[in-house]
Parts: C-alpha cells; structure tokens; sequence
C-alpha cells in the first residue's frame, strides 16, 4: 500500500501526467482538493473507488482517511492542484506520513506559472532582459513570509515574478516593487486567472495599472500575478543557442567546402 501524491496540473483535466493519471485510475481510494482540482480528473477513479473531496478537511481529518485507507491495505491517490512541490501544503502530510511509517512517492504535475505562460505564449527567460524565474507569494492569511524572501529583496534581481496566491494584495506588490529600478511603474503585470479551466482569463497591464484593471474584472482569488520586462518582450537579441556562430559537441564547426 502506497500513498501517491500526483500533481494534477492547473486545471485542464488533460495537462496530468500520464503517470499521474495512470495511478488515479489504480487507486481505490483518492483524495482531492477540491476546491482546485476538477471533478473530470478524478473521474478516472475506478468504479466503486472511495473519493473524497478534502476542500473541507481538516489535516487530521485527512491524515485519518489515510490512515484507515493504510490499515485496509488499499494505495491512495492524493491528488493536489498544479505541481505538489509549490504552495500544496504537502510537507507537512508527509511530516505525518513519516511519523506514521506509512509509504509515498510523488508525481509531478505542470505548474500554474508554466501554464500560464504556454497560454500567454510567452517564454519568462528572454536573452540580456531576463534570465531567472522567482517563484513567490506575499503574506496575506495564510503563514507570514521569512525574513529576507520580501518582494522588495526578490526584486532586487530584475526576475521575472511569478506571484501565487496575492490577488487581493496588488496594492502591496505595487509598493514593494514601483521604486526599483528593473521594474517600475511601466513594468509589464499580467494576472492569469483559473489557468486551464474554461473561464481562464488573461488581463494584461503595468504595475501602475494592473490593480484597477483586476478591480474592474472583480478578480477576489485562484490567479498568479506576473511581474518582468520578459513578458511580452520584443526588442531583445537572438540567443546562441542556434547561431551559425556557436559550436558545440552536437554542432561542430564545418571545414571549408571548396
């Protein structure tokens, strides 16, 4: 018996692995969240497989669907939104999972930043602009944000920030980030909205902007707040990756042809 932790992607029931989806349609139990990852994936349960939406779970609660699951000898599918290293609260049920002596793995799944940017058809790393991705969030509700992980520390590095979990906090990224000097006030911001779900939406602006344009939509939650001179870049040279010029063990340099 094995508990597998699969990221189920952002949201489009056909971004899940093949493995992850493989091992949902094995389990004969599977626990989701909810509240963020929809019916249609875990539809792939076999029949008659226990499934049970944790959106209004308590960690102990969960924990003891686990554990009776464990005791029954039957594997469980745990499936998270997105991929389950970012923002999934999973390490502290593997803490419990550990203490338990109960066996995992993990699955990966595509992360809501990267189906993002395949929406928006933009790559986040754009030669001489930008060559980093931070991934972050700002303390709102949920735990308060470590000394030095502040996004006016982040920023100091000109990265292409990819925000979770802030959509009613622009008004404190518009402060921490305005006065630095890669940024700005005319700093590119676009806020992707339920990314892979049929509503997904897109609303594109600056960072003196971007606030009022999220207001007007009434945007309250589920969305990821860009922030770079990467997004949507246009005036930035070709990488050497292709260049005639660059050789390399899989393009070596051609003698002279008469």
């Amino acid at each position: 018996m094995t508990v597998h932790f699969i990221g189920a992607g952002p949201g489009a029931p056909d971004l899940i692995t093949v493995r992850g989806l493989r091992l949902i349609e094995a389990c004969p139990v599977c626990l989701y969240a909810g509240s963020l990852v929809p019916e249609e994936v875990v539809k792939a349960a076999p029949q008659g497989a226990r499934v049970v939406d944790t959106a209004p779970l308590t960690l102990d609660q969960i924990i003891g669907e686990i554990v009776d699951a464990h005791e029954k000898g039957l594997s469980v599918a745990r499936v998270h939104s997105g991929d389950p290293s970012l923002y999934g609260a999973t390490a502290e049920q593997m803490r419990r999972l550990d203490l338990l002596e109960i066996p995992y793995d993990v699955t990966p799944g595509v992360p809501a930043f990267a189906a993002a940017a395949a929406a928006l058809k933009t790559e986040l790393t754009v030669p001489e602009i930008c060559q980093s991705v931070v991934l972050t969030r700002t303390a709102m509700k949920s735990s308060s944000m470590p000394e030095g992980e502040e996004l006016s520390t982040l920023g100091q590095s000109g990265a292409t920030l990819a925000i979770h979990l802030s959509i009613r906090n622009i008004p404190h990224i518009q402060r921490e980030l305005t006065p630095l000097a890669a940024y700005g006030p005319d700093c590119p911001a676009i806020v992707a909205y339920r990314v892979g779900w049929p509503d997904e939406a897109f609303i594109r602006g600056t960072l003196s902007n971007i606030h009022q344009k999220v207001r007007a939509a009434k945007l309250t939650r589920t969305a990821l707040i860009f922030v770079g001179r990467a997004l949507g870049a246009k005036d930035f040279i070709d990488s050497k990756l292709y260049d005639a010029d660059h050789v390399h063990i899989l393009r070596p340099k051609r003698g002279l042809t008469a």
